[in-house]
């Protein structure tokens, strides 16, 4: 059995699905609709970037989203069962949003308006430059946790992402995320700072989970027609009524990622297909477990490709 996933922030590249554009009218005719949608050129930032515009949290989040939603829909256009048979669809933070998308649950334009807001809600949670994560690598969420709560008066981190066996990333602020890098490498256990100005899945984004409850609220979460393995849960919801509660909790709360593969595993999946750019969630999956086939779709060739 397979699961479909999509990936998150930091899957993003200028000229990402440069090839679909060209070639596809249906990249053409979503990329004008997301346009009008969120007035402004997102196409253009996409295509031709620049980078320092792509990477802004309330751009690059209906980027991915967009990217991944029209390559998913070419896919099934092509070969229906990636919708029909798939057992369950996952998305990595944002990545969720493209799942229940995907699914059914959520509308398109909503989708894109959403994740602008909710871009630039966490975006601007705490000031500027201030707040960052840490990618800790070769150790276990378990360790992380443990030397966090022994150290809490050194430092104030927190964990953000369960991503795999051998990958944790924390959140905090820059003083705090400074100290436990120090205190990690002593302990020689390897760790760098990622590319992103804000502390992401902490109770840090409370700023953002206010301005975005509202929000999310005003959503109509249909049932999803392919079950949804839930960031905040690493299992599925029960109805389409709870979703708008774990997609409020999502902002602050760790993602699961680690729990969520284990969890379809558990339910018979050995195979995933990845949907959008980058291979970031293919390559996790592989840390998890070794024997799990992974499939990327981020290309013309690896459409052409394809096949379940």
């Amino acid at each position: 059995m397979f699961s479909v996933v999509f990936p998150g922030q930091g899957s993003q590249t200028v000229g990402m699905s440069h090839d679909f554009y060209t070639k596809y009218e249906l990249f053409k005719k979503t990329f004008k609709e997301a346009d009008e949608i969120l007035n402004f050129k997102i196409s253009k930032l996409i295509l031709e970037g620049p980078k320092e515009d792509l990477d802004k949290t309330e751009n690059t989040q209906p980027a991915i989203f967009l990217v991944s939603y029209c390559i998913f829909n070419l896919l099934k256009e092509k070969n229906e069962e990636i919708f029909t048979n798939a057992k369950y669809f996952a998305g990595h933070s944002l990545g969720e949003y493209t799942a229940l998308t995907c699914s059914g649950s959520l509308d398109f334009s909503d989708t894109l308006k959403i994740l602008k807001k909710r871009g630039n809600a966490m975006q601007s949670a705490v000031p500027s430059g201030s707040g960052g994560m840490l990618a800790i690598l070769n150790s276990t969420y378990e360790t992380i946790y443990n030397i966090l709560e022994d150290n809490k008066k050194d430092f104030e981190c927190y964990i953000a992402n369960d991503n795999s066996n051998s990958q944790i990333v924390v959140s905090g602020f820059l003083e705090s995320i400074d100290k436990l890098s120090h205190y990690l490498k002593s302990l020689k256990i390897k760790n760098l700072r990622i590319p992103v100005s804000s502390p992401f899945h902490c109770k840090l984004m409370n700023k953002a989970t206010k301005l975005m409850e509202k929000e999310i609220k005003k959503l109509n979460f249909n049932d999803p027609k392919i079950p949804i393995v839930t960031n905040v849960t690493a299992n599925t919801a029960q109805n389409s009524l709870d979703y708008s509660e774990l997609m409020i909790k999502q902002i602050e709360h760790r993602v699961r990622w680690r729990e969520s593969i284990q969890f379809m595993a558990k339910n018979n999946v050995n195979k995933f297909i990845e949907i959008g750019p980058g291979k970031v969630l293919s390559n996790l999956i592989k840390r998890i477990d070794t024997n799990f086939e992974t499939l990327n779709i981020n290309s013309i060739d690896h459409l052409e490709e394809f096949k379940l």
